[in-house]
C-alpha cells in the first residue's frame, strides 16, 4: 500500500480560533430559525464613513492593478499625516502597508523570530497571535494578568522571570483585545526599560488607539525615543473607520533593517490590496465629529454591558477602559461548553447569543475556562436584547449543569 501523504507539524500546531470555531453551530442555529446575536467577533456595526464609500463609487480605472509591495505612495503619505496629527513624526518610508494588521503581525513575527524563538505576551491576548506564531514556528511565552487587577501588568520582576535566551520581543496590545485594558504610561515605560536592558523588540498593537473611555488617552510606543530602533507598531484602519473587509493595515518602525526584511516579505506576496488603500486615502476626509460620535457610542455600550453583567451573582469583571470587548469570569464550569449550549441547546423566545470562549485567549493550560469574550459591536435595543438573552442563557446553563 502506498504511504499516505502527511501534513507538516506546523499545520497541526495552528490552533482553531475561538472567535470563529463555533461558526458551524451558529449556522445550524440560524437554519433552525433562531435569531443569533453575534457578540463573538469584533466587527463594528458603525457605518463606513461616507467620504470613504464615495471613493469606491468614484473608482473609474479600467482595472484594479498591482501596487508597490510597500504600499501606494499616496496612501503612505496619508498615513504619515495621520500620525503627524497625533504628534508622532514618522516618515512615509517608515510605514509599510500590509493586508490588515494580521499580515503585519505575521510578517513581523517572521522577521524577528526564528523557529523556536520566543515572543513574550500578556495573557489573555488576542487569540490570533497564537496562530501567527505557529505559522512561523515561534513560541508565545505568556505572563498572566488577572481580572482582579483589571488585567494590568505585573511588576518588572514577574515579567523578567519569563524571559529566556530565546526571547526576541515583547508584544503589547493597548487598548487591549480581549480585556479592554488601557496600559498606563508607567506600564509602557516599564516594558520599554526591559526591552532596552535586554536588547528586545517591543511590538505594539495599536489597532484600537482611538477607543479610550472616561477621559483616558492612549500613548503610542512610537513616543519611546530611547529605544526607537526597537519599536514596531502594528496598526489597521479596520476598526477606527469600519473598514474590516478592506484588509488594510501597516507596520510603523524606524528600524531600517526590519523595513528591508518586511519589503522582501511583501515582495513575495506582491502587494497589499490596491482598492483598500485607495479607500483608505479617504480617512483624512472623515470629519472629527464622526470619530467622536463613534467613541461616545461605544462608551455608552460599555456602560450598559458592565451594568448588566456586574450585577450577576458570581460574575467577576472590571469595567473596560478602551476597545470594545469585555472578558467576564462567569459562574460556569467551561466557556466552550457554555458557548456550544447557547447555540445548540438553548433559545429564549426564538433567540440566542454567540460568544467566544476565552480559553483560546490564553497560552497557559486551563486558564480562561470560566471566562468568555464579548464584543459589544451591536447597539441600541439589539444590544439590550442580546444581554437579556445572554442572562437567560446563563441561568438555563447553570440549571442544566447543576449537580443533583
Amino acid at each position: 500500500m502506498a504511504p499516505k501523504p502527511t501534513l507538516s507539524r506546523r499545520a497541526a500546531a495552528v490552533p482553531p480560533s475561538p472567535i470563529r470555531r463555533l461558526a458551524p453551530l451558529a449556522a445550524a442555529a440560524r437554519r433552525a430559525g433562531k435569531t443569533v446575536h453575534a457578540l463573538n467577533i469584533g466587527q463594528p456595526d458603525s457605518p463606513t464613513p461616507q467620504p470613504i464609500l464615495e471613493r469606491l463609487q468614484r473608482f473609474a480605472q479600467p482595472n484594479i492593478a498591482y501596487g508597490p509591495s510597500e504600499g501606494l505612495p499616496e496612501f503612505r503619505e496619508v498615513l504619515r499625516r495621520y500620525y503627524a496629527g497625533l504628534g508622532l513624526e514618522v516618515g512615509a518610508d517608515e510605514i509599510f502597508v500590509t493586508t490588515g494588521a494580521s499580515e503585519a503581525l505575521l510578517f513581523v513575527f517572521a522577521a524577528l523570530a526564528d523557529p523556536g524563538d520566543e515572543i513574550l505576551v500578556f495573557e489573555p491576548f488576542y487569540t490570533n497571535y497564537a496562530g501567527f506564531a505557529a505559522i512561523v514556528g515561534a513560541r508565545l511565552v505568556a505572563v498572566t494578568t488577572r481580572p482582579e487587577d483589571g488585567y494590568h501588568l505585573p511588576g518588572r520582576e514577574a515579567i523578567e522571570a519569563r524571559l529566556t535566551s530565546r526571547t526576541r520581543a515583547i508584544l503589547l496590545c493597548s487598548p487591549n483585545n480581549p480585556t479592554g485594558t488601557v496600559y498606563t504610561e508607567e506600564e509602557l515605560e516599564r516594558v520599554a526599560a526591559i526591552c532596552k536592558a535586554r536588547g528586545l523588540f517591543l511590538i505594539s498593537d495599536e489597532v484600537y488607539r482611538e477607543f479610550t473611555y472616561d477621559g483616558r488617552h492612549h500613548r503610542s510606543a512610537l513616543t519611546l525615543d530611547a529605544i526607537a530602533p526597537q519599536i514596531v507598531v502594528v496598526d489597521s484602519l479596520s476598526k477606527r473607520v469600519s473598514l474590516c473587509g478592506a484588509r488594510v493595515g501597516c507596520v510603523v518602525t524606524r528600524n531600517r533593517e526590519l523595513l528591508d526584511a518586511l519589503l522582501r516579505c511583501g515582495q513575495a506576496r506582491l502587494c497589499p490590496p490596491t482598492l483598500g488603500q485607495l479607500l483608505g486615502c479617504g480617512v483624512e476626509e472623515v470629519p472629527p465629529e464622526v470619530t467622536a460620535g463613534m467613541i461616545a457610542e461605544f462608551q455608552a455600550r460599555r456602560d450598559l454591558v458592565y451594568q448588566r453583567l456586574s450585577a450577576l451573582e458570581g460574575t467577576l469583571l472590571q469595567k473596560p477602559e478602551g476597545a470594545f470587548y469585555v472578558c467576564p469570569r462567569l459562574p460556569i464550569d467551561d466557556g466552550q461548553r457554555f458557548a456550544e449550549f447557547l447555540l445548540r441547546d438553548f433559545e429564549h423566545e426564538g433567540e440566542t447569543v454567540m460568544v467566544a470562549p476565552a480559553d483560546g485567549f490564553y497560552a497557559t493550560a486551563n486558564l480562561g475556562r470560566h471566562e468568555v469574550r464579548l464584543a459589544y459591536v451591536i447597539g441600541g435595543s439589539q444590544l439590550e436584547r442580546a444581554l437579556e438573552v445572554l442572562v437567560a442563557g446563563l441561568e438555563a446553563y447553570r440549571a442544566a449543569t447543576a449537580r443533583p
